[in-house]
Formats: structure tokens, sequence, C-alpha cells
């Protein structure tokens, strides 16, 4: 028997190891799981930040087609969940008729629910690595949890993010530059669930609730699920779990069992 494969997708600032937890609860019920990391991403976080330039010129283009194959190569159409910039790239790919369902955690906007650059941005963009400062990153990423924690975070998944992409999504300081399209009106494609944290400081919980009301037009299931006093870190910190099995119980619901 073919047991249902889930592909896991990382944003920026966290390394493919962020999904480990997640890995090992879905692979418990029966899934097997694919936790692929980003073309050129080093096998670890320390080698990630040793090596930041690995991920020079990588574009959002770059990382949707990369995980399109990797989606492909399945023996079965697989369930796609991603987290942040994964989240966007799991809405495309949904959109266009691959994988069986999709989940999209606090995922970076499209271009139709996308707040416009701020004024003081500069207009260029900058391809060099950023990195996340473990200041920022209490903060703003995992501000919805004690700084202890948010510290502890930081040192084990935290690695730097292509300046290219941050740039064309609008952050790094840069203004946007790309257009990231989602086929929202695709009938034909498989459900997709939306999920925020309401205390989110990096994709609002506004953004999300805006990209629900897109696919409003569309007769394919779309479900959105908003988790109160949940910051960024919603799939790496302690409370982890409750958003795993939510997706869990919603696959089920949805009729996508291993």
């Amino acid at each position: 028997m073919i047991r249902t494969p889930v592909v896991f997708i990382h944003g920026a600032w966290l390394h493919a190891l962020s999904w480990e937890r997640w890995e090992e609860r879905f692979a418990a019920v029966g899934y097997t799981t694919r936790a692929p990391g980003w073309p050129g991403e080093a096998a670890t976080v320390r080698e990630a930040r040793e090596r930041p330039e690995a991920l020079a010129g990588i574009g959002l283009d770059d990382l949707t087609d990369h995980h399109a194959a990797v989606v492909a190569s399945c023996e079965v159409p697989p369930v796609i969940v991603g987290h942040s910039v994964g989240g966007l790239i799991a809405q495309q790919l949904i959109g266009a008729g691959l994988g069986r369902a999709a989940v999209a955690i606090a995922p970076a906007p499209f271009s139709a629910v996308a707040p416009p650059p701020d004024e003081g941005c500069a207009g260029g963009l900058v391809d060099v690595p950023l990195q996340l400062p473990v200041g920022r990153f209490r903060e703003v990423f995992a501000n919805a949890v004690s700084s202890e924690e948010a510290t502890l975070l930081h040192e084990r998944y935290a690695v730097p993010g292509p300046g290219r992409l941050l740039g064309e999504l609008g952050r790094g300081g840069a203004a946007r530059r790309l257009e990231a399209m989602v086929d929202t009106a695709n009938t034909a494609r498989g459900p997709l669930l939306l999920v925020s944290g309401q205390e989110d400081l990096v994709v609002p919980d506004r953004l999300t609730r805006g990209a629900y009301k897109e696919y409003g037009d569309s007769t394919a299931p779309t479900d959105l699920k908003q988790f109160a006093d949940r910051g960024h870190s919603l799939v790496v910190d302690s409370g982890w779990r409750s958003v795993a099995d939510y997706v869990l119980g919603w696959l089920d619901r949805r009729g996508v069992r291993p």
C-alpha cells in the first residue's frame, strides 16, 4: 500500500530542520514525509551560517520550480505544507494543480493582498545574505513566546535569508520587485487550508484573511484557521503541536488520510 506523502516547505530565516517535529508527528500517524532544503541549502544550521553565500541569487521562481519538481517526483500526489514563503509556494503549487491538498501557514502574501512598499524602502535588490539577529528574531519572529524560548529557537533553526528573495518580497529594506501570482480561481484544485497567528508581526493575520477572501469566488474547498496569541514562530515554538494536530484533523475531515 502506498502511503500519502507530505512535503514540507520552510520559509526565510529558518532551516529545513524547522520541520523536524512535524515530520515525526505526521510519520507517527502513517504519512511519509519530506522536508527538502532550498537549492544550495547546507545540510545543517551551522553550515548554513558559515556558508551563507550558498543561497546567493535564489529567488521566488527558483524556489517554486524546485519544490514543484519535488512534488512531481512523489509516487502519488502529496499534501503540501508550507510556512511563510513556503506557504506562498504551497498556494502556487496547489493552484497549478500540483499536490492533493495544501496548507499555507502564515503565508507570505501574493500580489493581490500584499501591502504596498514603504515609501522609505530602497529601490534596488541587495543580493547578499541577510541574517535576522537574535534580538530582532525575538521582537518580530518569535514575539509571542518568552525571550528565553525565542533565543533557543534562534540558536537551533535560524539561518541567513537570500537577499534576492527578501528583496522580491519587500523584506530586508528593499521595495518589492516581484509579482507573486497565485491562481485563486482554479476550481479543480485540491483542498487548501490557510492558517494565521493573530499576533504575527511578520505576516499579520489581516493579510492571511485577505488571501482567504481572494478565494471567495472559487468552489474549490478553502478554509481558514486563526490561532489566537500566536506569532510567526507558530510552527517551531512550544505551541507547534496544536497547529500540527489541527492540520491533521483538517486533512482527515477533507478526506485526506495516510
